[in-house]
């Protein structure tokens, strides 16, 4: 199922048992901040990207360096070197992501929208790493005309094999079906991005398969949040505007027992987001120091490429 219906998808992953695969990945990738700067391209149509004066490449190399350090309690991580011809490369999950369909793992690979971002795409050391090592089959979607970038237009819930899809500039509604058929999603819901908004994962993670952050005031869908109520029963939070503004919605859980956000998201939580997350859901806050790299206009989720 591939669909805009919100009320027709949720009632069909009521019936989807999780038991597609593991929840979380089993190790994770990063790409460093080499060169990191503003790129102009990419600045057009994502409104978190700070001024060209914000960015500091030096504080952006030791806060990834304690970012992979900070990961690599969860999961196994390794990281690629960044390249001046590709300042946005610190955010590979955008780019590259990993799957498991059948007995397949594949590497799959967007269609990014600005060039700039599409060079990264051509690296023949990261295809060839999951490629020629690891023996990973290879999707390529960069070569065809539609946008579709990844786990940034892409939210999944692994266990259950469902997406949800954000609309925009970055993704549209073929994009969409192309990651729907390469991840091997068994239901994805399809939605439009509120203007100004370029990826969902700054506005909705799903932790674990267990729980769900979201910000409904951006996504153009209503329902959403019922939706996904009826899928993760309580473990729903809503970020408030604030929270949402400082990256709370951009999360990952590398394990079942953790929520990986940064220094500024975690401070913006509610005490009631908090209690939701850490009492109800059962996860530990964790956080590291990303302000140098958020002003790239992402934040720690949007570092971080799992493999499956």
């Amino acid at each position: 199922m591939i669909t805009r219906d919100i009320a027709a998808f949720a009632a069909h992953v009521r019936t989807l048992a999780p038991d597609v695969g593991p929840a979380t990945a089993r190790a994770a990738f990063l790409v460093s901040p080499d060169g990191f700067m503003r790129a102009e391209q990419s600045a057009q149509d994502n409104r978190y990207m700070a001024g060209a004066e914000a960015f500091d490449a030096g504080a952006a190399l030791r806060e990834h360096h304690a970012l992979h350090r900070a990961l690599s309690e969860d999961v196994p991580v390794f990281c690629f070197p960044g390249r001046e011809a590709t300042p946005d490369a610190v955010f590979p999950n955008n780019v590259f992501a990993t799957a498991r369909v059948g007995r397949e793992p594949r590497l799959v690979i967007g269609r990014m929208r600005h060039p700039v971002r599409q060079r990264e795409a051509e690296r023949p050391d990261i295809r060839g790493f999951f490629r020629d090592t690891l023996g990973y089959a290879e999707v390529d979607l960069s070569t065809q005309p539609h946008p579709c970038e990844l786990t940034g237009a892409l939210v999944i819930d692994r266990a259950r094999g469902i997406g949800f899809c954000g609309l925009s500039e970055r993704c549209d509604e073929t994009g969409a079906a192309r990651m729907h058929e390469a991840f091997g999603l068994r239901a994805t819901l399809m939605f439009d991005l509120a203007a100004g908004e370029y990826h969902t994962n700054v506005l909705l993670a799903v932790l674990a398969g267990r729980a769900a952050v979201v910000c409904p005031d951006r996504l153009l869908a209503p329902g959403l949040v019922d939706a996904l109520r009826a899928i993760y029963g309580p473990h729903v939070v809503v970020l408030s505007a604030a929270e949402q503004a400082a990256f709370a919605g951009n999360a990952i859980a590398l394990a079942d027992n953790a929520v990986w956000m940064s220094r500024r998201a975690s401070a913006s939580l509610s005490g009631a987001s908090r209690r939701q997350l850490e009492t109800g859901a059962g996860f530990a806050v964790r956080s590291v120091e990303l302000d140098a790299i958020e002003a790239g206009g992402g934040s720690l989720r949007c570092c971080v490429a799992e493999v499956f």
